[in-house]
């Protein structure tokens, strides 16, 4: 059965990038370099409420490259995937190429 998480107010689902622990010709890189913050936006809430009652809309959208604080979010397992939840304002900024 096929689950989709669909955050509430202003938090992301991302999907934290795993680089790889090998090069291309098989040598093993070290753990501390294979340590990177960044993942893909999955799916974001509607926004926070301000004072009056207007929404204020997430600043990502679904499919961007974000850089993440180090710790903090929420794990969440959806089947055999990994994922978590930060709110926006957690979330340090975009990375484009």
């Amino acid at each position: 059965m096929a689950k989709r998480l669909i955050p509430t107010l202003n938090r992301v689902l991302i999907e934290k990038i795993v680089p790889p622990s090998k090069t291309n010709t098989g040598i093993l890189l070290p753990e501390k370099t294979t340590k990177l913050n960044s993942g893909k936006v999955i799916a974001v809430g509607p926004g926070a409420r301000d004072k009056d009652g207007k929404i204020i809309p997430v600043s990502v959208k679904e499919g961007e490259m974000v850089l993440l604080p180090e710790y903090g979010g929420t794990e969440v397992k959806l089947g055999e995937k990994e994922f978590h939840l930060y709110r926006d304002e957690d979330i340090l900024g975009t990375l484009h190429d």
